[in-house]
Formats: structure tokens, C-alpha cells, sequence
């Protein structure tokens, strides 16, 4: 394919964030089995790319700093995986733009979102026309959650990641994101996860038809990794509570492995506040707020 030398293709990779997260086993090859419930933000990395004579990746945005020097990124990774998979689909070369508004190792999915995106774009370019089941093979081998991060959209997901059930129905939750800006290594929390057989998700009982009804099941849910992210890192614990004390916070918990924390807020109005008065108190953290897709 040769598309126009000037075109540019866009593509944005919304932040993951876990609602619900049990880690129920692990398997023999080191891989943790998990159930969670993920919903995806409207704040997001957003790419674009254009045809070139190799392919090179540019970095901006505010986060862009944490990702320089890096060996490989994913998102070389995502489109080298894609060539191989299927040669002669794309054009020779890509100029790849990441603008990174995502913080770095933060436990929302920033640069399994990058790789997603990278596939979704090289997809549309190519003019395969492939399904997200098409994609999953190269997608696991990027990361457990890069298949969901393909989706994009309100899941179950379980396995380690590769079984995914949207849901079609599900309310807008509005969200107050927050992070310390302090790094979060996903596989120190994973070791220090002591309990590898926790108890799954209890399906049955939700209640996805208004908010305060999914805020209720959700309490009887929780974030397995979330006790050792806060050995890790104890001031996890101390935003939580503070986000939770907010007007309008029906619930506030850690988003994946860390160490970025959320709260679901009954009003755009309450979370647009919440989100002021947190600032005022972590004028160091990062502070977002935003709706789900």
C-alpha cells in the first residue's frame, strides 16, 4: 500500500483503568491469572503517523521525558510485530508521532494503550480490515494488556488477559485520576503479591444500570495488588484516603499495579471540584479529570 506521502493518519490510545482487580492464580510459566473490570478514559496518548523512508518514533507531550532512552519501545515493537506478521502491508517506513500525556509505569495501561493504538493504526493503513481476534496473537506477546488496550471499551477481562467480554451497556463514569509521580515497576508489585489465589469476581451480582448501583457491587470488589503497591510505595494509601474523603467520591481505589489512584464521582460537576481541591492538597502529583468512553 502507498498511501499520499503527506497524509496523516490519527489514532488515540485512552487510559485503562481497572475498577476491579482479583488475581485468582498462577500458572506454571510465571504468568498471573486475573478477573478484572476495566473501563477506558477519554484522557489518552494520541498518535499519528505518516509515510517515511524508515521507521522512526518522535516524543512529545508532557511525559515524553520518561520514555526517552528507552532500548526499544512498544510501539516500535507493535509495528516491527506487524511487518512480520504481515510483510509487505505497510509502507517502507513510518514517522510515528507519540504525543505521551500519560504518565509513565502508572498502572493505566500508557504504553500497553501506545502499542494498541500502534496496531489499530498499522491495520487501517495496511487495508487488512483485521478483527480484534485477528490481532490478539500480536497483542499478547506485547503484553497481558495490550489485547484489552485493543479494545478499547467497558470489559470483563480474565485469563491473563487474552479473554476479553465487552459490555455493551454501561454507564459514563466520572473520574478523578491521580498519580504521585513516582514510577511503579509492575513486576516488583507482582513479587511482592504474597496470595496468588484470591477469590473472583462475583459477576453475578452486578448491577451495571446506574452509577450508585455499580459503585455498590464494587465495594465488594477490590485491587489484589493493591496492598503490596502500598508497601511499596505507602503514599498510595494517603491520596486514596484523601480522594475518598472528597464531595461526591462513591469510590476511591488504585488503578492496576500502580501507582496511580482513582475516584468515581457521582457528577462532572463534584469530580471538577474534587480534582481542585485534591490539587491543592498533592500540588506535586498529577491530577486528571475525566469520563469514561
Amino acid at each position: 500500500m502507498s498511501p499520499s506521502p503527506n497524509a496523516e493518519w490519527y489514532e488515540p490510545a485512552p487510559a485503562k483503568i481497572n475498577l476491579a482487580l482479583h488475581i485468582v492464580g498462577q500458572r506454571s510459566n510465571g504468568y498471573h491469572e486475573l478477573e478484572s473490570l476495566c473501563v477506558f478514559t477519554q484522557l489518552c496518548d494520541e498518535l499519528t503517523v505518516q509515510a517515511s523512508e524508515k521507521d522512526e518514533l518522535v516524543l512529545t507531550g508532557p511525559f515524553a521525558a520518561g520514555l526517552r532512552g528507552e532500548r526499544s519501545n512498544i510501539v516500535l515493537k507493535a509495528l516491527a510485530l506487524f511487518r512480520q506478521k504481515f510483510p509487505d502491508s505497510l509502507p517502507s517506513g513510518l514517522k510515528i508521532k507519540l504525543i505521551k500525556a500519560l504518565p509513565v509505569a502508572a498502572g493505566i495501561g500508557g504504553g500497553s494503550a501506545d502499542a494498541a493504538a500502534m496496531l489499530r493504526l498499522a491495520n487501517r493503513l495496511s487495508g487488512l480490515n483485521l478483527t480484534v481476534n485477528d490481532l490478539k496473537e500480536i497483542a499478547l506477546e506485547l503484553g497481558a494488556d495490550v489485547p484489552m488496550c485493543l479494545l478499547s471499551r467497558t470489559a470483563f477481562v480474565d485469563g491473563v488477559g487474552e479473554h476479553i467480554e465487552a459490555l455493551p451497556e454501561f454507564p459514563t463514569l466520572q473520574l478523578v485520576l491521580a498519580n504521585p509521580g513516582k514510577p511503579v515497576s509492575t513486576a516488583d508489585i507482582f513479587r511482592k503479591l504474597r496470595e496468588k489465589q484470591n477469590p473472583p469476581l462475583k459477576r453475578d451480582a452486578a448491577d451495571f444500570g446506574h452509577i450508585t448501583a455499580i459503585s455498590m457491587w464494587l465495594e465488594g470488589t477490590r485491587n489484589d495488588l493493591q496492598k503490596p503497591a502500598i508497601e511499596y510505595l505507602p503514599e498510595i494509601a494517603d491520596m486514596m484516603a484523601d480522594l475518598g474523603e472528597q464531595k461526591g467520591c462513591l469510590l476511591s481505589r488504585m488503578s492496576g499495579s500502580g501507582a496511580t489512584i482513582f475516584g468515581v464521582f457521582g457528577s462532572s460537576a463534584e469530580a471538577m471540584l474534587a480534582a481542585q481541591s485534591f490539587r491543592k492538597n498533592w500540588p506535586h502529583a498529577w491530577v486528571a479529570q475525566s469520563a469514561t468512553l
